[in-house]
């Protein structure tokens, strides 16, 4: 029982491993979410920031990796502490967060339907010229959506292990074969500020791998067959090896930058057609065998989130809906394959197809771009609230060090909310 009388949720609820000790495998949702969140927006920032600073900004990266380990943590120790949803520990803080989530995951999806099937055609596009953009981009989305459709979470997160493996292999090599300036590298650890690029640095350290599937892990833990607390230090070990393995992926995005880039003093264009453009620049340099190879890494790491987001925020909807009719988490039409999971996927695939044939709405990108902002900050102060008090037994609630290190985090997304806020109403009014 909680301090207030209620039931936590995790009292009658058994793990799926028949009663076996708790273990760590590489493969996990630590790896799921982390694959997710990286994807060609991070890619092209990560490399903007090494043509403009160098390695000025690697420590920046490096507060972006424990960021994240802070933020995926936290909402993975609540889901096994309590064993309620994050969703449901979100109604919990009042009816401002349904409000909020509620329209954002319906024009968030649509939105980002679009944009993450255009990001996964471009390097095909650049493969296969033959073939439209337009028609790479509806193929990856049917592709994205048989894969969850038809699938259980564990095939899902092994398919998911061979993206990350085809992504992580071929920019790593990438980074090798541009021969990293070691010295330069450890100047970068010193935490500095470059002229005019603080709200850079903090859109570096606060934006890579940082999206609403941060608050899917909970949601995968659960798939994964991990309810209870006994899974916590698993969880926790999960998680962190997960991000370490994505600090190492934007470092050698961070080199190639640098060593390619900036060394080529190439200004790469803004969005993701910045990559196909450093494509180019590789197949001059180093032959077409290594432009290829980074054009299959991008695909890898673009579809990658496109599954990801597919599965794990079909699950955020169905728990969300879910609830709005009374059932409780866990109900089977809120799990995988269920009737609200199937009913956002199919809302994430077909409805945003439109958007690659006509002109962009500008009132929905508005929206998507005002709510859309607010996302990362409302994780965070939310967390804070959840993991502190009644809402979590004292064994799991946070310690001074945690709450510290959230309130910095929220305080970040704060700033780098605000002015994306600004960034999108300016945008739209010119």
């Amino acid at each position: 029982m909680s301090d207030d009388g209620r039931k936590l949720g995790h009292a009658d609820r058994v793990d799926d491993d028949s009663g076996s000790p708790a273990r760590w495998k590489i493969i996990g949702p630590g790896l799921v979410v982390a694959a997710t969140g990286v994807g060609a927006a991070d890619m092209v920032a990560t490399l903007t920031a090494g043509s403009r600073y160098g390695y000025g900004l690697l420590w920046a990266v490096i507060v972006g990796v424990i960021l994240k380990i802070i933020l995926v943590e936290g909402a993975g120790r609540y889901t096994l502490a309590t064993g309620y949803t994050i969703f449901e520990g979100w109604r919990t803080l009042g009816r401002w967060t349904t409000w909020y989530f509620g329209p954002y995951i319906i024009i968030w999806g649509f939105v980002y339907g679009a944009s993450a099937m255009s990001s996964t055609a471009l390097p095909l596009a650049a493969l296969f010229p033959a073939v439209d953009l337009k028609i790479w981009a509806v193929l990856m989305g049917l592709a994205g959506f048989v894969m969850v459709w038809l699938n259980k979470y564990a095939t899902f997160e092994k398919i998911t292990a061979a993206l990350v493996g085809i992504m992580f292999l071929t920019i790593v090599m990438l980074a090798v074969i541009a021969a990293p300036n070691f010295p330069e590298m450890l100047k970068g650890l010193v935490p500095l500020i470059p002229e005019g690029g603080l709200l850079y640095t903090l859109a570096l350290a606060g934006g890579v791998g940082g999206t609403i599937t941060l608050a899917a892990y909970g949601y995968w833990l659960r798939e994964k067959g991990w309810y209870t607390p006994k899974w916590m230090r698993v969880m926790r070990i999960d998680n962190t090896m997960a991000y370490v393995l994505t600090g190492v992926f934007v470092l050698a995005m961070l080199i190639v930058g640098v060593e390619v880039v900036q060394a080529a003093g190439l200004s790469l264009s803004a969005g993701d057609e910045g990559l196909v453009q450093l494509a180019d620049v590789l197949k001059d340099r180093y032959g077409d065998v290594i432009g290829t190879a980074f054009l299959v890494g991008f695909w890898a790491a673009a579809f990658s989130s496109i599954i990801g987001v597919w599965n794990g925020v079909s699950l955020m909807f169905a728990d969300f809906w879910g609830n709005m009719r009374g059932l409780e988490s866990g109900h089977p039409d809120t799990r995988v394959g269920g009737k609200y999971f199937k009913w956002y996927l199919i809302w994430l695939t077909f409805p945003p197809m439109i958007m690659l044939f006509l002109d962009r709405p500008i009132g929905l990108i508005l929206a998507y771009g005002v709510l859309g902002s607010l996302f990362m900050p409302f994780l965070a102060v939310t967390l804070l609230g959840l993991l502190n008090g009644r809402r979590v037994p004292t064994e799991w609630a946070n310690r001074l060090h945690t709450n510290v290190l959230l309130a910095i985090t929220a305080l970040i997304f704060g700033v780098l909310g605000v002015n994306q806020l600004w960034e999108s109403v300016s945008g739209m009014f010119g």
